[in-house]
């Protein structure tokens, strides 16, 4: 899944909101128009959208409104288009924020961090098939509590932390086991196998945990 997805057709803009986002860390999609936004929302999803309203071909309202339809994807709406009733428009269709041109980048990138924050990294993780809280260290699959060890549970929450993205095996076990570690890599193999034993429904086909061959792993999910 994608971090955010820049939807701006001026393309000096873009690139320089892109190169700030990327700097902070960000996995950041450019695109110019709405149709194409739409296009990558549905095929990757987002974890963001900031979105222009003045685009070619379907404006930044009607983006909005498909991507209402269907998530509650966080929206920022920033444009140039700053009367009352486009303002409130924006907010109407489902925007979480509308912010004019020209705007104050760090504003920009502490509004960004702040909703970041409050949506995704709070106690509780869930995609609606599993609930981690971070703080009491469970797992519920439904009103069912699974029983995880220390380090089945630091790798589902790395795993769920970062949903739709493909991680290295090497950064799973460095992250889990940490870099000095003394285990085998094949360790972060058998605990994977423990894991879908343990929250799939068909552990031999998993469909949450991915086996991403030469590379690593992904967790399959919506955050909701």
């Amino acid at each position: 899944m994608t971090d955010i997805i820049v939807v701006e057709d001026n393309m000096e803009m873009a690139g320089l909101l892109c190169d700030f986002l990327s700097a902070d860390g960000y996995n950041v999609e450019h695109c110019a128009s709405g149709e194409k936004a739409l296009e990558i929302f549905h095929k990757s999803g987002a974890k963001l959208v900031i979105l222009d309203i003045m685009l070619p071909g379907l404006d930044g309202f009607g983006v909005c409104r498909k991507i209402r339809e269907k998530s509650n994807t966080p929206i920022i709406i920033v444009s140039a288009r700053i009367k009352k009733d486009d303002k409130l428009n924006g907010l109407i269709l489902g925007a979480d924020d509308y912010i004019e041109k020209p705007y104050d980048i760090d504003i920009l990138l502490a509004k960004i961090k702040g909703i970041f924050q409050r949506r995704y990294n709070s106690e509780i993780i869930t995609d609606g098939f599993l609930k981690l809280d971070k703080s009491k260290r469970v797992v519920y699959k439904g009103d069912k509590v699974i029983d995880v060890n220390q380090k089945e549970f630091d790798l589902l929450c790395l795993l769920m932390e970062n949903i739709g993205k493909t991680l290295n095996k090497d950064l799973i076990f460095n992250k889990i086991w940490g870099i000095d570690s003394f285990s085998e890599q094949q360790t972060l193999t058998v605990h994977i196998k423990w894991l879908r034993q343990k929250i799939e429904d068909d552990p031999k086909k998993p469909s949450h945990i991915l086996t991403v061959w030469g590379i690593g792993y992904r967790y399959e999910g919506e955050v909701t």
